[in-house]
């Protein structure tokens, strides 16, 4: 079977691999996931290791490729919570400094965060969002975010989602003052005009 396997051209090799995924024989499971993620096909080439016991080069696979969370989530399920821990947090910056905050923000809730961690990173991700954007556009971005967050944590009862909520609440009163505020003077503008 291997020489057959040898024999193939490349991108036959990546259809075999992918057809027989489940049933391959433990001598082409290395090969074939190097074979798989020279190809882009990421997410087969992890399983393939993973389910053939290759924890190392399922999680190597997966941080090459930028997936920390799910390369920290195969270091958990394989009894190496130490590793996972790490993992999520070189996700968190490796997401973080590449702007990605919706990644972030589900590493920080892994690595069970702070409230007021996960409120900046929140912050940043909207800052990070607006740029370039219509500054008329961005309220209703934010009330968009909040309200897709709220959503997200509907039904929970951890001590993280009711501390977002909580925080959701408290900038939704600041946003509704700050636009009462500014109603106002403008009113008082336009009184003082006339």
């Amino acid at each position: 079977m291997s020489e057959e396997f040898h024999s193939l051209p490349f991108e036959q090799k990546v259809s075999y691999l992918i057809e027989n995924l489940k049933n391959l024989p433990d001598e082409l499971a290395e090969e074939g996931a190097e074979v798989l993620a020279e190809a882009g096909e990421i997410e087969y080439a992890a399983v393939l290791a993973r389910d053939k016991g290759m924890i190392d080069e399922a999680i190597g696979i997966l941080v090459n490729a930028g997936d920390y969370l799910w390369a920290a989530l195969i270091a958990k399920n394989a009894g190496r919570p130490d590793e996972s821990e790490k993992l999520y947090k070189d996700g968190l910056q490796y997401y973080t400094d590449m702007e990605m905050f919706g990644r972030a923000l589900s590493a920080a809730e892994a690595l069970g965060m702070r409230g007021e961690e996960v409120d900046e990173l929140f912050r940043r991700g909207i800052e990070s969002e607006c740029k370039g954007m219509d500054l008329s556009r961005s309220r209703a971005m934010i009330d968009c975010a909040m309200e897709s967050l709220e959503i997200s944590i509907l039904g929970r009862d951890d001590e993280l989602s009711k501390e977002v909520m909580l925080a959701v609440n408290e900038e939704r009163s600041k946003m509704a003052e700050k636009d009462r505020m500014q109603k106002d003077l403008a009113e008082e503008q336009k009184n003082a005009n006339n």
